[in-house]
Formats: C-alpha cells, sequence, structure tokens
C-alpha cells in the first residue's frame, strides 16, 4: 500500500494547528542556524526538550542528529512506561 499524500495534506497538514506548529519548527532551526550550532545540510535536527515546538526558549532547544531526535516512541503507553526519551 502506498502513502497517500494529498490525502494526508488535506486531512492534517493543512490544519491551521500545525501549520502553526511547523512555523515555530521552522523558526527555531532558523534561529539554531543564525547562532551557529546548527549548519544547513547538517543533518541534524533542532530538538525541543519538551516536545512543544512552540515553546522556543533557549532553555527548551537543543541541536540532536537526526537518528537520535527520531528514534523515540511515540506511543503513549511507552511514554507512560519510559517517561522522558532521554536526558
Amino acid at each position: 500500500m502506498t502513502r497517500d499524500y494529498k490525502r494526508e495534506y488535506a486531512t492534517y497538514h493543512s490544519k491551521p494547528k500545525q501549520k502553526k506548529r511547523r512555523a515555530a519548527r521552522n523558526k527555531s532551526r532558523r534561529e539554531a542556524i543564525k547562532k551557529g550550532t546548527a549548519k544547513k545540510g547538517d543533518g541534524k535536527d533542532v530538538d525541543h526538550k519538551d516536545r512543544n515546538p512552540k515553546n522556543n526558549s533557549s532553555k527548551n532547544k537543543r541541536v540532536v542528529k537526526k537518528s537520535k531526535n527520531r528514534s523515540f516512541s511515540r506511543k503513549t503507553t511507552d511514554r507512560k512506561k519510559y517517561g522522558k526519551r532521554y536526558t
């Protein structure tokens, strides 16, 4: 089964809430590049420690490898069992 990107955008990514969250993530990436902690094409993500992309305080952000940032489980049951993904 192939992924239906058009349907996915229509039902999720085009919603105002998701657009604002995406804009906040992009803003934090631009700030990290301006600050010098990230570079264009470096293969890293700007991680929000509390998982809230709208919280762009410097204490809440860090630059980590994409593999580390995207490896944690997003299941509610796992979050309850393991708590924070990493410190």
